[in-house]
């Protein structure tokens, strides 16, 4: 039985971007890692009783008109003053898939994740410009860094 619970909430509208989704959460999912389950919830389907279970989460979005995508925008509009209180801490990472440089995207969340008072536990990763395969590893480490953070317990 896994002693923490590592959420994944990721908007994955093209394959591409499923592709992040999945890799983030194979990374989560590392065999060397034994005290963290993890789950991938698209984020219209994710609710605050989904972030009260978690002890780590990882957001994934699009870049969309220089924004997060409005799945995950719901997403915050349906949970953060239901989570605000009694999440507090809660370690969180980030990756953007960002056809331009993702700054208004990285700009939004890091405000939102500050009124949350969630800590970022590395850099956000923007995967930004024409499609390269090495997204796809940049977020399964990602995964694995957190779930292996929760399970060492350095998170």
């Amino acid at each position: 039985m896994s002693d923490k619970h590592l959420l994944i909430i990721a908007h994955a509208p093209s394959p591409n971007t499923r592709k992040l989704a999945e890799a983030t959460l194979r990374g989560a999912r590392h065999a060397d890692i034994d005290n963290v389950s993890s789950i991938w919830i698209p984020p219209l389907e994710a609710g605050a009783d989904d972030v009260r279970k978690a002890d780590g989460i990882i957001l994934g979005t699009t870049e969309n008109l220089g924004y997060m995508s409005g799945a995950l925008k719901d997403f915050f509009d349906r949970t953060y003053y239901e989570v605000i209180e009694e999440k507090q801490g809660l370690p969180c990472a980030v990756y953007i898939r960002a056809g331009l440089d993702g700054t208004g995207t990285r700009r939004a969340l890091e405000s939102i994740l500050g009124g949350l008072r969630w800590k970022l536990a590395q850099d956000i990763l923007i995967c930004h410009g024409k499609w390269r395969d090495e997204f796809e590893d940049q977020c399964e480490e990602l995964g694995m860094t957190m779930a292996a953070g929760l399970d060492t317990g350095v998170l």
